[in-house]
């Protein structure tokens, strides 16, 4: 059985402007894929989009919304130009972590952003993309979760709750599409060097960086590639799920530094 093809095919990638989203844009982009990049930063998707166009000739189309806000994410994807309607991938990769808070200490508003981002954004995305999967018959939902979303670690509480729930939305999702041709894999990496920490920390760069102090983490291209073998298996396979780390992690709390 031949693999799966990603020449032209409609990729949807949210959280494109950077770290993850943005590798899996270059990954995917460079092996023919044309691309629908979302984020917040439109002006960083612009900037992708025409890296991608000078470096490969990848198709691109910027649509710059807050999956957290289900008119704006029915607004745009509902009219999208026809050439843009027929999603074959749904990368649902937007997400992120706030506050190192114990949870009887935890901030309401850091709460709410992780749940309505990390959980929320993912359900309306899916909600409104995979029905048009269904009716033509292919199609294929990543969602990036992580390794906090099966090993809770001190202060991580909430965020490893909502990663523990995209996990669960996955294998809900794919057991929903069951008898259809529409695939459904989960991404859960440990430790990757992008923006994340320095969201969480909000904006400490230098307590940030300690987050990856002594170790080589994974990534965003390490985590881009897993994606790509998923999405290229033979049309019969499913990845139900990849859970990648780097060789100094051997769990969310067991980590070996230097």
């Amino acid at each position: 059985m031949e693999l799966e093809s990603l020449r032209d095919r409609i990729v949807l990638i949210t959280g494109a402007s950077s770290g993850i989203g943005a590798a899996c844009a270059r990954v995917l982009g460079k092996d023919g894929a044309r691309l629908i990049l979302n984020a917040r930063r439109k002006e960083r998707l612009d900037a992708l989009a025409s890296e991608l166009r000078e470096r490969y000739g990848t198709a691109t189309h910027v649509c710059s919304f807050d999956v957290r806000d289900f008119a704006q994410v029915k607004g745009v994807v509902e009219k999208l130009p026809a050439e843009w309607q027929a999603i074959d991938v749904l990368v649902n990769n937007a997400g992120l972590a706030r506050g190192f808070d114990t949870l009887h200490e935890g901030q309401i508003e850091d709460w709410d952003e992780m749940i309505d981002c990390n959980v929320k954004g993912l359900l309306y995305m899916t909600r409104l993309v995979v029905p048009g999967m269904v009716k033509r018959g292919r199609g294929h939902v990543v969602n990036i979760a992580s390794i906090a979303g099966i090993q809770t670690y001190p202060k991580g509480n909430v965020y490893c709750a909502s990663k523990a729930a995209v996990r669960a939305i996955s294998d809900g999702l794919k057991q929903d599409l069951t008898g259809t041709p529409v695939r459904v894999t989960t991404i859960s990496p440990g430790l990757v060097e992008t923006e994340f920490a320095e969201v969480r920390f909000r904006g400490n760069k230098e307590r940030a960086a300690q987050t990856y102090k002594g170790l080589t983490p994974l990534t965003g291209n390490d985590v881009a590639d897993a994606v790509h073998y998923c999405l290229t298996r033979p049309p019969h396979v499913n990845i139900n799920e990849v859970v990648l780390m780097p060789v100094d992690q051997s769990s969310a709390t067991l980590v070996h530094r230097r």
